[in-house]
C-alpha cells in the first residue's frame, strides 16, 4: 500500500508549530527561527513532503556532500563541480560527513533545506544511505560521484572499481607476490572500498589463491596512523594493497616504523592518483581517476536534468594504471612465512 501524501497540515503538527511556518520554510519567504527551521525540515523529510514544490523558486546554487575535503581525491572532484557550476552562474554549498551515516544524514538535511537546483553526493553506502533515501523522496536532481550501486533514477559517475583493484592485483601477482594483504577503510563507511576488495578477491582467486580477511580501519584515524605489526605476525605478506593514496602513504611510513623497506621487503599500491602520490618517495604505483572532470561530469548531469535535457544515467569514467616505484618482485621469505595460497581466511 502506497504511503498517503503528506500535507502542510501534517508537517506543521509534526513540528509543533503553524500551517503558516511551514510555508514560510517550503517557500523561503518569512522569518523563522534556525531552530524551527530545522524542526520543519526534519519534519517535512520524515514525512516525504516535498519541499521542493512546484512555484517554489530554487536558489541558484548546487548542493555537494562529501565525506572529507581533507582528502585531495574529494576537493579534485569538487574543483570540477564548482567549474560547471560557474559556468552556469550558479554557487555550491558543500558539507561533509567525515564517513559517518549521522552526520552525512545531517548534511543532506541541511543541504535539502537550502532549496538547491540540485545535489552531488558521495554516500557511505547508497543501498543503506537514509539521506540517500531522502534526497530521492523529495525528488530533487542528485547524482552520486564515486558510488557504485546507484539505483535508477538517481544519476552517478564512478570508476570501475573492482576491476581497477584485480588490475593492480594482477600487477603482483605477476611479480610473484603470494601474500598480499588488502588494507582500506571500513566497508559500512564506504561502498567504494568494499568494491575494491572484491577486485582483489577475483584476482587472487583466479590464480588458485584464498585472498585474506581485509584489513579495515578507520578512515579520518588511519590517515594518521595504521598499526600492521598483528598482520604482518600472522599473515607475513610481502604486498599490501591498500584502498586509497592517503592511507596507502600512511601504510609505507607504518612499514618503515617496523623496519621495513618499501618495495625491497614489501610492496605497496593505493588507489586515486591524487597528486601526493607522483610527489612521495618512492612515487605511488596506484590507480588514477580523473576526479576533477568527474565532478565536471555530475554537475553537468545534475543541471541537465534539473531543466529536463536528459534523465538521470550512470556514467563510467575510465581508470588508469600509474606505474611507480612501490612494487617490485616478491622477496624470498621463509617456508612458514605465511601466504594467501596457503592460508587466509575469506571474509564473506
Amino acid at each position: 500500500m502506497e504511503r498517503p501524501t503528506a500535507t502542510t497540515r501534517d508537517v506543521a503538527a509534526r513540528a509543533g508549530c503553524s500551517t503558516a511556518t511551514v510555508s514560510r520554510v517550503v517557500t523561503g519567504h518569512g522569518p523563522v527561527s534556525a531552530e524551527m527551521q530545522k524542526r520543519v525540515v526534519d519534519a517535512a523529510l520524515d514525512l516525504g513532503f516535498p519541499l521542493q514544490q512546484a512555484g517554489n523558486r530554487r536558489r541558484p546554487v548546487l548542493g555537494v556532500l562529501v565525506p572529507s575535503l581533507t582528502n585531495p581525491v574529494f576537493a579534485g572532484a569538487v574543483a570540477g563541480i564548482e567549474q560547471r557550476a560557474r559556468a552556469s552562474e550558479l554557487s555550491i554549498i558543500i558539507g561533509q560527513s567525515n564517513y559517518d551515516t549521522a552526520q552525512e544524514l545531517s548534511v543532506a538535511t541541511a543541504l535539502i533545506a537550502e532549496r538547491p537546483v540540485g545535489l552531488i553526493m558521495t554516500v557511505c553506502d547508497p543501498l543503506t544511505s537514509e539521506a540517500f533515501t531522502r534526497v530521492q523522496r523529495q525528488e530533487l536532481p542528485a547524482a552520486t560521484i564515486y558510488n557504485e550501486d546507484v539505483p535508477e533514477g538517481f544519476g552517478a559517475v564512478s570508476v570501475d572499481n573492482r576491476a581497477a583493484m584485480r588490475r593492480l592485483t594482477e600487477e603482483l601477482l605477476s611479480l610473484g607476490h603470494r601474500s598480499i594483504l588488502f588494507v582500506g577503510g571500513r566497508f559500512s563507511s564506504s561502498d567504494r572500498a568494499a568494491h575494491r576488495y572484491r577486485g582483489y578477491c577475483d584476482a587472487v582467486e583466479a590464480v588458485g589463491g584464498r585472498p585474506l580477511q581485509p584489513m579495515q580501519v578507520d578512515f579520518i584515524d588511519a590517515v594518521q596512523d595504521v598499526d600492521l605489526t598483528g598482520a604482518f605476525a600472522a599473515h607475513g605478506p610481502t604486498a599490501v594493497v591498500v584502498s586509497n593514496d592517503m592511507l596507502a602513504v600512511t601504510v609505507i611510513a607504518s612499514l618503515r616504523r617496523m623496519g621495513l623497506s618499501v618495495p625491497q621487503d614489501v610492496s605497496v599500491t593505493g588507489f586515486d592518483g591524487i597528486d601526493l602520490a607522483r610527489h612521495v618517495f618512492p612515487r605511488l604505483t596506484t590507480i588514477t581517476q580523473p576526479s576533477r572532470a568527474m565532478g565536471v561530469l555530475a554537475a553537468s548531469l545534475v543541471l541537465d536534468v534539473a531543466a529536463g535535457r536528459r534523465r538521470p544515467q550512470h556514467i563510467r569514467a575510465d581508470f588508469t594504471f600509474a606505474s611507480g616505484e612501490t612494487i617490485g618482485p616478491a622477496p624470498c621469505r621463509p617456508a612458514a612465512a605465511s601466504s594467501t595460497f596457503t592460508t587466509g581466511n575469506r571474509n564473506p
